[in-house]
């Protein structure tokens, strides 16, 4: 594991539950945080530096990052137990993580994670596009 580590899950789960998850396989947890990782990347890489955010190690990380991040790695463990143990509450906090993504997405909610800059270390502001086509008149 690059970004996570096994200290991080006790925040959202005991170590005996992380055991059964993980299937006793610190592949399956590496596996399911790269997994983790890219779907969090695609909600916040057009405002923000994820390549940067999520190489940070130790007390730079930011926390709402790790444990969303711990959130959707368990959710994609969960999928591959038998009959989805404890299904139910890693799918809670899975939504949970997702409308905490979308709000940051759609500017509702602003995380401290670091933008995209250039080479001299400004930042790079994306424009937004707006307008609409020339009106139509339709006289018959």
């Amino acid at each position: 594991m690059d970004f996570l580590t096994k200290a991080d899950f006790k925040a959202v789960c005991d170590n005996t539950t992380l055991q059964v998850i993980d299937q006793a396989d610190d592949d399956n947890l590496a596996r399911s945080e790269k997994y983790a990782i890219e779907e969090i990347s695609s909600y916040l890489r057009s405002r923000f530096d994820t390549t940067t955010a999520f190489s940070k190690r130790g007390d730079s990380r930011n926390s709402q990052l790790v444990m969303i991040t711990c959130d959707v790695a368990l959710y994609h463990l969960i999928a591959w137990l038998p009959k989805r143990i404890g299904f139910e509450i890693r799918e809670v906090r899975y939504k949970q993580a997702v409308e905490w993504l979308k709000d940051v997405q759609a500017g509702k909610a602003t995380p401290d994670l670091p933008l995209h800059t250039d080479a001299q270390g400004q930042e790079i502001i994306k424009p937004i596009r707006f307008g609409g086509m020339a009106k139509c008149k339709y006289d018959y």
